[in-house]
């Protein structure tokens, strides 16, 4: 059985509403995995602009998969060690929490294998 690598990528702007209302941060963030096949998340970098903490998370399905905080002006290189299958047809979607009024720019670069 072969496996395709897949990647959410990019440098999105963003403003905060709160630590506790993540909110999506770009279309191009969100994944539906294809009938017949199943994902595995591998791992997730990401950097943070801003002058406060802000932390990604991963949903599925609309809950909480894996969250990925970023403390202020640093990244985050973090290879998932628990590995879970995602079934077709589940979304995957990165949302972004930052304080309320917070400002700045996260770079985002999450990788997956397709199986």
């Amino acid at each position: 059985m072969s496996s395709t690598p897949h990647f959410l990528q990019g440098v999105f702007a963003f403003t905060g509403s709160g630590l506790s209302k993540p909110v999506p941060i770009d279309p191009t963030l969100t994944y539906v995995v294809p009938p017949g096949m199943t994902v595995q998340p591998l791992y997730f970098r990401g950097g943070n602009s801003s002058d406060e903490l802000v932390h990604v998370t991963l949903m599925r399905d609309g809950k909480p998969m894996r969250m990925f905080p970023m403390g202020a002006r640093s990244a985050v290189n973090v290879p998932l060690r628990v590995v879970e299958d995602v079934d077709p047809d589940s979304v995957l979607e990165l949302v972004l929490a930052a304080p309320e009024g917070c400002a700045g720019e996260v770079v985002i670069d999450f990788g997956m294998v397709i199986i």
